[in-house]
């Protein structure tokens, strides 16, 4: 199993924060980390909120907790029971009088909106939150080397990863994207109903327009529903992690600004199954080439990036344009622009669109291994060695 480059910065956390939660989509390695976690700590047990057994013995929650008191407890699919929240408040509360400060908690689960607000309101202040993807560039880079190759080819969820064949991966994709579609997405409550096979078409149009903007009386026409029924369930694969919304620029500026935001589907394997990619010459010469390696190294990069990073794009309406702006401080404001070839010429647009946000700093991330600086001041930097940077910017001091 590859390390996963989480591990020291979730130990950190718990050391510091008495419930820690780890959020991602499903099959991302999120409980496999946790055992991990868990069996390296002094004490730890581990309950499965989709297992009647696990959740009977939270018939009395309380007494549970606190039999287990100097254990790390964790709570996998923490969003099937919200309810527990506010018994972890008492439970963290007595154990800061008594002097614990941290590792009671590992709460596991989706990102979903009302699990945030529920847990954000109670928890407030003894809560941290990271968010984990699948397998990333870095990660598999340290592996064997041109892997990133096919780690974009099939995407990060490690079962897809790992298969022994791109045949073996498609069949696990397939079987991933039909458990969203016919048993997650029909279990939430509070939103218009969409038939699967309309669903399943959305999700493969949203495929078709990786990386651009949605419009939602378009897609609702395609889908004969209307384009607020789009938007709720755009909104419920961006609360799964399934879906970026990358925002634009929204800074005053005396240019015309693109003012819609970018829709990107997280995972570029799920994005290669929906159109029936199914191999690398395939996906070479599909129109969605240079999108879907766009969508790749955006994901790889945010999930690097400190969390109080904002992000963005711009684009006005003469071109100027970049792919991802990152501000990291008030002081810095990172442009990156995003090219797949080994030899990227750099537009004078992006040039330009740095000049006029004030970029302190310009890189292109490009399909090369090497780093070097290119014209007007920009460096060209590979994926791996543009995530080390932004993760040097997210350690806490001391791991």
């Amino acid at each position: 199993m590859l390390k996963r480059a989480l591990a020291r910065e979730l130990r950190y956390r718990l050391r510091h924060n008495p419930v820690v939660a780890l959020l991602g989509a499903r099959q991302v390695g999120k409980t496999t980390l946790a055992h991990q976690v868990g069996d390296a700590a002094r004490g730890s047990v581990y309950l499965d909120l989709e297992s009647p057994e696990d959740v009977a013995r939270l018939g009395d929650a309380s007494a549970f907790f606190k039999r287990h008191s100097e254990d790390l407890v964790i709570l996998d699919e923490i969003h099937r029971a919200p309810d527990v929240f506010a018994i972890l408040r008492g439970i963290v509360d007595r154990g800061r009088r008594e002097g614990k400060r941290g590792g009671q908690f590992l709460v596991l689960g989706s990102a979903s909106p009302e699990l945030l607000r529920q847990s954000s309101e109670t928890l407030a202040g003894r809560i941290s939150y990271m968010e984990m993807g699948g397998f990333n560039a870095l990660e598999i880079s340290r592996r064997r080397r041109n892997a990133i190759g096919s780690l974009w080819l099939r995407g990060g969820f490690p079962e897809s990863y790992l298969a022994g064949s791109n045949g073996l991966s498609l069949e696990w994709l397939e079987n991933f994207i039909r458990t969203y579609i016919e048993r997650d997405i029909p279990q939430i409550g509070g939103v218009p109903a969409l038939h699967s096979a309309r669903f399943r078409k959305l999700w493969t149009m949203l495929a078709h327009r990786q990386g651009e903007q949605v419009n939602m009386s378009e897609f609702g026409a395609n889908l004969e529903v209307g384009g607020k029924t789009i938007s709720h369930y755009l909104d419920i694969l961006e609360g799964m992690l399934l879906l970026r919304r990358l925002r634009p620029w929204s800074a005053n500026t005396k240019k015309r600004l693109v003012k819609s935001p970018r829709a990107y589907i997280r995972d570029s394997g799920v994005v290669h199954r929906l159109l029936q990619i199914n191999g690398g010459d395939a996906l070479e010469s599909h129109p969605v080439v240079g999108k879907s390696w766009e969508g790749f190294v955006l994901e790889n990069l945010l999930l690097s990036a400190p969390s109080r990073a904002q992000a963005c794009f711009y684009r006005t309406s003469g071109g100027a344009e970049i792919d991802l702006l990152l501000r990291l401080s008030d002081k810095a404001l990172w442009a990156v622009e995003i090219k797949k070839g080994l030899a990227p010429k750099i537009s004078r647009g992006f040039h330009q669109a740095c000049a006029d946000v004030g970029a302190t700093r310009k890189f292109v991330v490009y399909g090369g291994d090497d780093d070097y600086p290119a014209a007007g001041g920009a460096t060209m930097t590979s994926l791996p060695s543009m995530m080390r940077r932004l993760r040097k910017l997210r350690s806490p001091a001391g791991i």
